[in-house]
């Protein structure tokens, strides 16, 4: 492992450069390595273990046929490399688990009984086995049971790897029971095409993951500028003027400054004006939002989160009930500016 110094605090780290892919190769030359659905992260982890040169296979359900006909597209080959499910599960002596949290409740009973002394269960997730007196999805005590979640989107993974480069990669071990599971877990991060691998725990990657979702990532970020759009429309300012100064300047620009060169540099390369008020005003935004955090983080810690999520996605209705949350965001003044100004960037009309 490397030592890297994170603001004054060291980390191992695992590199392609100490751990190439062909180490990875040699440690799982042995191994089928069976993805369980098609959807998400699914698709980018096996194309990129696939170009890699791994031997893997596809399980998915051939009643969902806009998966099952993606992967075909994909040139997996039913009867060859894609296969019906529990075929899959059966066939692997590691069972990548990929579909949907929610999915992976219900498709346990199905996969469980496949898993066989000695093979590895995989996640990209800790949420199942985290929280598993309410997930049900307690593993057999004779495989091992790895972790490694890239921090970012399936479509993030494949796009980044392709490139050159690659996303990122948490990876943690729940349970060894053949000695070989971390080994087994870095061979695979190396294998999806993570940039570089730094190990966690299963409840510390889902404590994080769904704070930061709910959180910066997603919900925060949403809630932040619909808060700032209506604060614009609301003294005066055109729909064009407010996205512009609320989403497209962030995303178009600053925030591409912000990942190359860090805040404080973006910071130091923005007018005096801007500078001077953004560094007055990030404390009392970061005051008040902590506490909503602190909340947020022991509402993740507490299981509140993981029931709320279990009971909306088990309802019959949620994909309904969801497109109707969707298309409320999507025909709301803000992002149907943000469409039009979309179309108006160069080369878009």
């Amino acid at each position: 492992m490397a030592k890297i110094d994170f603001g004054g605090v060291i980390e191992d780290v695992i590199t392609r450069e100490e751990f190439p892919v062909e180490k990875a190769r040699e440690v799982l030359k042995d191994e089928t390595i069976a993805v369980i659905g098609y959807g998400v992260q699914g698709p980018a982890q096996s194309l990129n273990m696939k170009d890699n040169g791994f031997n893997v296979i596809i399980g998915q359900a051939p009643e969902f046929k806009e998966d099952w006909d993606k992967a075909v597209r994909d040139g997996w080959v039913p009867g060859e490399t894609l296969f019906p499910v529990e075929e899959a599960a059966e066939k692997g002596t590691i069972v990548m688990y990929l579909v949907s949290d929610a999915a992976q409740r219900a498709l346990w009973p199905t996969i469980k009984p496949h898993l066989k002394e000695g093979d590895a269960l995989y996640f990209s997730h800790g949420f199942s086995i985290t929280y598993k007196e309410q997930t049900g999805v307690i593993p057999p005590e004779n495989i091992d049971v790895i972790l490694v979640a890239p921090k970012g989107s399936g479509t993030s993974v494949r796009a980044n790897f392709l490139a050159g480069t690659g996303i990122n990669s948490s990876y943690a071990v729940f349970q060894d029971y053949t000695g070989r599971a971390e080994e087994r877990a870095i061979a695979l991060g190396i294998a999806i095409g993570s940039g570089y691998l730094f190990p966690t725990t299963f409840e510390k990657e889902v404590y994080s993951d769904l704070t930061g979702e709910r959180g910066v990532l997603m919900g925060a970020l949403a809630g932040i500028m619909e808060a700032q759009y209506k604060v614009l429309r609301e003294h005066g300012h055109s729909p064009s003027e407010a996205f512009n100064e609320t989403v497209e300047e962030l995303t178009q620009s600053l925030i591409r400054l912000v990942d190359q060169n860090g805040m404080d540099w973006m910071y130091a390369n923005c007018s005096a004006t801007a500078q001077r008020g953004a560094l007055d005003w990030r404390h009392r935004f970061r005051e008040a939002v902590l506490p909503v955090f602190e909340e947020l983080y022991e509402s993740v810690k507490s299981g509140k989160e993981t029931e709320r999520v279990l009971e909306a996605t088990g309802r019959p209705d949620y994909k309904e009930q969801l497109e109707k949350e969707l298309k409320e965001m999507r025909e709301s003044e803000l992002w149907k500016a943000g469409a039009a100004v979309r179309k108006l960037r160069p080369g878009n009309n």
